[in-house]
């Protein structure tokens, strides 16, 4: 869950943080191999396979992308196609991955909307706006900077020019930003809490529980996204129903029912993760990773992500519809039909080549439905 990043003097917690609640990742600093310790001069030593292994699927790699030919813009948003940067603060946006916010903060506003609850007064919209930093930059920074500390090995063979891998980042900078980002996002749904006037700190535990699911999402022994179906769902679950939870907590009740649809959404979720699984195939091979493309084949995993993304649709749909909400009901069904039309157009096509086009074009009418859930929901 998911701009500044409220980094604050966060070393000292990195050193000294409780054994309550400590990763493993400070086992990483002293006893890691020479192999795979960073340091800001030299780039991140790849794989943990074999070297023979290694050097035969460099032949496949991407190589490094030329600073030159790099856009800034890219960098900013932590996407594909960055330009080499030596700015730590634009290194360290760039680990947070800005691009993947928006989701988060959307779920927010449909939680809020959802409530019935939701006034536009300035203390309303300030609310909002604190759970949606909570959401956005500060937990899905911290997801995303621990997906990338635990991927290391996998984006030295995809993306060797990312922050870690190239070494443009230390380790000790990295660990320290998981801290922070992580303790900021915890502190906001703590004062959330308090500023609704919460009995039970609904938000904290929801901060929590989203942040300790992106732990083991990443992080061995578990490290979810070794399996490509508990994996995504997973991913789609932080994504849709975390931030919709939080939003609709902060000004109303949690219901059975809103529970249900949003964790039926997130099957949609776990659609929409498959899709960054294709680009990733010859890394996630290479290690190992029992992703959907890797276990079932690049043609069959194409039609396990559009179903997933269209039957859940169509299910919701029908839901709406059996309780009455006919006009919703058929606006949904609208949204999803130009969503269909941009999977044949691109992305059945060409998972790899079209991803980001289709991306761009069918996942707008994917949030819109939500948002026409979230309404059908509040009346």
């Amino acid at each position: 869950m998911t701009a500044a990043h409220l980094l604050a003097a966060a070393a000292a917690a990195a050193a000294s943080s409780s054994t309550a609640f400590r990763p493993p990742l400070r086992c990483l600093s002293r006893q890691a191999p020479p192999a795979l310790r960073l340091n800001r001069r030299r780039p991140f030593s790849a794989v943990r396979a074999a070297e023979t292994d290694a050097k035969d699927a460099k032949p496949n790699a991407p190589e490094k992308a030329p600073a030159a030919s790099g856009s800034s813009f890219n960098q900013l948003l932590g996407i594909k196609g960055a330009k080499q940067e030596s700015d730590i603060w634009k290194i360290r946006l760039q680990l947070t991955k800005p691009v993947t916010w928006p989701p988060l903060v959307w779920g927010v506003l449909c939680g809020a909307a959802a409530s019935g609850n939701f006034h536009w007064t300035v203390e309303d919209v300030a609310k909002s706006i604190v759970c949606m930093i909570m959401s956005g930059p500060c937990l899905t920074g911290y997801t995303q900077t621990i997906n990338d500390w635990y991927d290391r090995d996998i984006d030295a063979i995809n993306e060797p020019y990312r922050p870690i891998p190239s070494g443009a980042i230390s380790e000790n900078e990295v660990i320290t930003q998981i801290w922070v980002l992580l303790l900021a996002g915890l502190g906001l749904g703590a004062l959330l809490d308090i500023w609704a006037g919460h009995d039970f700190p609904i938000i904290f535990y929801l901060a929590v529980g989203g942040s300790l699911l992106s732990y083991i999402y990443s992080a061995p022994p578990l490290k979810l996204k070794q399996n490509g179906w508990i994996g995504n769902f997973a991913l789609g679950a932080s994504y849709i129903s975390l931030p919709w939870w939080a939003g609709q907590a902060l000004f109303g009740t949690l219901t059975p029912d809103i529970v249900v649809l949003t964790t039926l959404y997130s099957i949609a979720g776990l659609g929409i993760a498959i899709v960054n699984d294709f680009k990733s195939i010859e890394g996630d091979r290479t290690l190992g990773l029992q992703s959907l493309p890797v276990a079932f084949g690049m043609e069959t995993a194409k039609w396990i992500c559009v179903g997933a993304i269209d039957i859940t649709q169509l299910s919701v749909a029908g839901y709406l519809l059996s309780t009455g909400k006919l006009y919703y009901a058929l606006a949904l069904l609208g949204l999803t039909i130009p969503q269909v039309v941009f999977q044949f157009q691109y992305f059945l096509k060409d998972p790899v080549k079209y991803d980001v086009k289709y991306q761009a074009s069918a996942q707008p009418f994917f949030v819109l439905g939500l948002l026409v859930t979230a309404l059908a929901t509040s009346h």
